[in-house]
């Protein structure tokens, strides 16, 4: 690393608070763009992709996880023949309504599970327990949904589509990608919550024996039970993504705004970059009369935009730890898992030495009589 380099550097502050402020900017902007991606992508299979399953027995055509068609419950003794079969249950997921102490309406899913079940559902518990679902009119919703359904604390009552529902139970992080929240039930009462008939289902979730081949024994319940569709979970879990994200155009306004941030972001850099290079041109120009060769020079800039570009990206990812923290409370969650904070890294530093190789070609260009001049 070239000392004059750093020196360059950290001898204007206010010139450096400027480059780490831009640079700062395009990361956090980039961080919550990309972050809603992939929040809302994680959003719309949280159902499936928690569920512990293995398989997801569906009615013909259903595109994904909300839309799920009721069929008779006799199917699961069906599976549950299958060679292979370790474990079948009966699930629902089923739009329904909520009435708030207000009188206001609400649109809720309602997620009918067996406590007796060891599949996970629901997740991240942080009052009350899945056993506490067998008591009577009990329901399990996340806490971020307590405003939006006038619920205050355990044990109030409510009325979903006329029936009781009292709180048992929170659960943190369970969000859904539409506006309608999910509350977990009792299958039973999840029936009657959501008008489905005593002697049917909507899905049955199929846990593979040890051993067993997955494929095999999709292939042999698509053959066994009549009118319904066998999916393994990722690829129920992609469909319901793919949905969401791109049939009904809500993922492409969220991609594109990512894509946007990106070339934002990249913008905002180049020209904090450019701005810095070009402020020390007359430095540059000294070093060339003093017979510097270019190959110096360019490592002095590349050095500088390196630097920039890790100190920019380590006060760009505090700022962005606290967003990330403030959107848990929120209705939509910014997710930076560790592989896309690696990837900003990489690219913060692609974007300041992508500015500064711009910058570069200024310098190739200067005319080291400059600095005798006037």
């Amino acid at each position: 690393m070239p000392p004059l380099a750093r020196r360059n550097l950290f001898h204007d502050k206010i010139r450096l608070t400027v480059t780490l402020t831009g640079i700062v900017f395009a990361v956090v902007l980039i961080v919550v763009e990309l972050g809603l991606f992939v929040g809302f992508t994680v959003t719309t299979s949280s159902l499936v992709d928690h569920s512990g399953a293995d398989l997801w027995v569906t009615s013909k055509h259903v595109p994904y996880v909300e839309l799920g068609v009721p069929f008779s419950e006799r199917k699961l003794y069906q599976v549950r023949a299958v060679p292979g079969v370790a474990d079948a249950q009966k699930l629902i997921v089923r739009w329904t309504d909520w009435k708030r102490p207000d009188g206001r309406q609400e649109s809720v899913q309602i997620v009918g599970i067996n406590p007796d079940d060891p599949m996970p559902m629901p997740w991240n518990l942080v009052a009350g327990s899945v056993a506490d679902l067998k008591k009577p009119d009990a329901v399990i919703m996340d806490e971020v949904y307590k405003e939006k359904l006038g619920v205050k604390e355990l044990g109030e009552l409510f009325e979903i589509r006329g029936k009781r529902a009292r709180i048992v139970g929170f659960t943190r992080g369970i969000r859904s990608f539409t506006t309608s929240p999910y509350v977990f039930a009792t299958f039973k009462r999840a029936q009657e919550y959501a008008s489905i008939n005593d002697d049917q289902t909507v899905f049955i979730l199929v846990k593979v024996a040890p051993g067993a081949d997955l494929k095999q024994v999709q292939a042999n319940i698509a053959d066994s039970v009549k009118d319904v569709e066998v999916f393994t979970s990722s690829e129920f879990s992609r469909m319901t993504q793919f949905y969401w994200m791109f049939t009904t155009g809500a993922g492409v306004a969220v991609l594109l705004a990512a894509v946007l941030g990106l070339v934002v972001g990249f913008v905002v850099v180049a020209q904090t970059i450019y701005a810095t290079t070009m402020d020390h041109l007359k430095e540059f120009g000294t070093l060339k009369a003093m017979g510097a060769p270019n190959r110096y020079v360019y490592k002095v800039i590349l050095t500088q935009a390196a630097i920039s570009a890790v100190l920019g990206y380590a006060l760009g990812m505090v700022v962005s730890a606290f967003v990330v923290h403030a959107s848990q409370k929120g209705g939509a969650a910014i997710l930076l898992p560790w592989q896309m904070a690696i990837g900003m890294f990489f690219l913060t530093l692609l974007m300041c030495t992508g500015a500064a190789l711009v910058s570069i070609s200024k310098v190739t260009r200067l005319d080291p009589a400059m600095v005798f001049k006037g």
